[in-house]
């Protein structure tokens, strides 16, 4: 392991490093079950979707960890699944072999891009403030995601509100949805202790916990789910079940339109999203575990970068939408994960859970909720790195800060920060400040605003 992974020049040890690589599972197992319902409104078979889901995300994690020896998790990013089901396929009106081929088109141009140093190009462009900005817009966004998981944050005739816990109690539904946003607020509440206490593995013990509270209530009937509304038993249905095939998915892919304009425009959508999605997690990420260098540049960059780029063309093959390094990689962080340990130790869980599905499914998004917002909490402390003195600095990564949870977009908030960035300094003459390739992607990122 200490060969393998350096986990003596990282500071690290095997135990920490496993610990990060299950919490870091734990926060991600949620897409085993989201995935497979999302594509399967293209047409896809639910059960291998599933399997495919759990197997990209396997080959990779392990690609990050021997390729790159980085604490970064990838699974089917979430966004881009419903852009393959809902736009690609029912919306635009092609097959889902067809988005599958532009995913995997992607994941071909993604590697050349990652082996031709271009993406790492475009990392360390990015001026340092708005890599500061960018750690806390993902520290934002992953704690709204929390709470909207938990269902503590509903939508309302404001856009957002609180959950409602008297209306719950009138309407018949708190012996469903309300007990679990209770169990969400003390999870928090709990784990938050544990970290205050500086606890070892407080981020895991915190979902376990806040789950089992939630299976001892529906033991006791306080919790009765209720599968109509999105409210399925906490309790595991067995323990070993074997996977679903691969055969209705595994390459099935459609070049029959690989010529047409619009097949480039999907193809390119993909890429855009998923190349910044990926930038952002690991610059957000890699600020919080302190692996960026003096110039705000991290080392063996190309590796997590290619990992990525294989993973997508590997799950595009199998059967599910771009794969992409996922933000609940900073709970693994959090737990003191440094090395590529971690992310082997994610992948082989998500191997095994194609063998222990009936568990993974179980794990209620309230239970894993508390863990997400308190990661938002320790990548939220990265604000204080901000000169917000020198707002013409500031004001951009600010922008890119409020951009990513209001728009619920990673890409977007590096999007506007970028493009706030370049003409923010144009306007006050600090040209000097902007390099070449700042001014490339601030166009780019303009006309993908008019074009897609």
């Amino acid at each position: 392991m200490e060969q393998l992974f350096k986990l003596k020049e990282h500071q690290t040890n095997v135990r920490t490093e496993i610990m990060a690589g299950i919490t870091t599972f734990m926060t991600m197992a949620y897409i085993l079950a989201v995935n497979p319902g999302i594509l399967a409104a293209s047409g896809m078979n639910n059960g291998a979707v599933f399997t495919a889901t759990a197997l990209a995300s396997a080959v990779g994690c392990i690609c990050m960890a021997l390729i790159a020896n980085m604490p970064f998790a990838l699974s089917a990013g979430m966004g881009l699944n419903a852009y393959f089901a809902y736009t690609v396929v029912l919306g635009m009106g092609y097959t889902w072999e067809v988005a599958l081929t532009a995913v995997f088109a992607e994941g071909l141009l993604f590697i050349i891009l990652s082996l031709t140093n271009v993406r790492e190009a475009i990392f360390n462009a990015i001026p340092g403030t708005l890599k500061i900005g960018v750690s806390v817009g993902i520290g934002l966004f992953i704690s709204f995601i929390g709470l909207q998981n938990a269902h503590i944050a509903v939508s309302s005739a404001t856009l957002v509100s609180m959950f409602s816990f008297s209306d719950s109690i009138k309407s018949g539904t708190f012996s469903s949805e309300g007990i679990t946003v209770l169990l969400a607020l003390i999870g928090i509440l709990f784990t938050a202790f544990l970290v205050i206490r500086r606890v070892k593995g407080n981020l895991l013990i915190g979902i376990v916990v806040t789950w089992l509270l939630g299976i001892g209530c529906e033991l006791a009937g306080f919790y009765v789910p209720d599968p109509e509304a999105g409210f399925y038993s906490l309790i595991p249905s067995g323990i070993v079940a074997l996977p679903a095939s691969l055969a209705p998915t595994l390459f099935k892919l459609d070049f029959s339109i690989i010529g047409s304009v619009n097949f480039f425009v999907v193809m390119f959508s993909f890429l855009f999203v998923d190349i910044f999605d990926t930038l952002g997690t690991l610059i957000g990420c890699a600020s919080r575990a302190d692996m960026l260098d003096e110039d705000g540049k991290l080392p063996g960059i190309k590796g997590a970068l290619l990992a990525d780029a294989i993973a997508t063309t590997a799950g595009a093959c199998m059967g599910t939408s771009t794969v992409t390094t996922f933000v609940e990689s900073a709970s693994g962080i959090a737990e003191g994960g440094r090395t590529g340990l971690t992310s082997l130790t994610t992948g082989i869980f998500f191997a095994l859970s194609l063998f222990f599905s009936p568990i993974f499914l179980a794990i209620p998004s309230f239970a894993t909720a508390p863990a997400l917002i308190i990661v938002g909490f320790l990548m939220m402390q990265q604000v204080v790195k901000l000169d917000w003195s020198d707002v013409l600095e500031a004001i951009p990564a600010f922008i890119a800060i409020m951009a990513m949870p209001f728009l619920y977009s990673i890409s977007e908030g590096i999007s506007l920060g970028i493009i706030s960035y370049v003409v923010l300094h144009l306007l006050a003459g600090k040209t000097k400040k902007i390099s070449p390739l700042m001014y490339v992607l601030a166009v780019v990122f303009v006309l993908k605003y008019v074009v897609l």
